[in-house]
């Protein structure tokens, strides 16, 4: 088994999770990323979907967009929304779609909004409570 490694997870109104997991899973712009301990350097960005942190148990966040930094076994996420799933009621996630097809609906965002509204719609209706 992996070494755990240091995990920040910062909104901007407070730390909201600092632990030693042994992987962290983020959705990356090029995709789902698994970082493990001695992972190379790397900075990269993010879009809507699941942080999946596994330590001693697996803990599941849902963020809409943000960066990560990962450098000598050290993890920082910065996201301006970042939601516990095991927090999330059905009646919030329903409405969170219904925003997003209503945006959608519009017709009236760029390319990268849609983009990210659209992320954000599919990875809520896939989150089972």
């Amino acid at each position: 088994m992996n070494d755990p490694f240091k995990l920040e997870i910062i909104s901007p109104e407070k730390t909201f999770l600092t632990d030693n997991p042994k992987s962290v899973t983020v959705p990356a712009f090029e995709g789902d990323m698994t970082i493990l301990t001695n992972h190379m350097p790397l900075i990269t960005f993010l879009r809507p979907g699941i942080i999946k942190v596994l330590g001693n148990s697996e803990t599941e966040f849902f963020v809409e967009e943000g960066v990560v930094e990962f450098s000598n076994n050290s993890m920082t996420i910065l996201s301006s929304t970042i939601l516990d799933v095991k927090k999330l009621s059905q009646d919030k996630i329903t409405k969170m779609i219904e925003d997003c097809k209503n945006q959608l609906e519009k017709g009236s965002l760029k390319d990268k909004e849609s983009y990210m509204v659209f992320h954000k719609m599919d990875t809520l209706s896939r989150i089972n409570l």
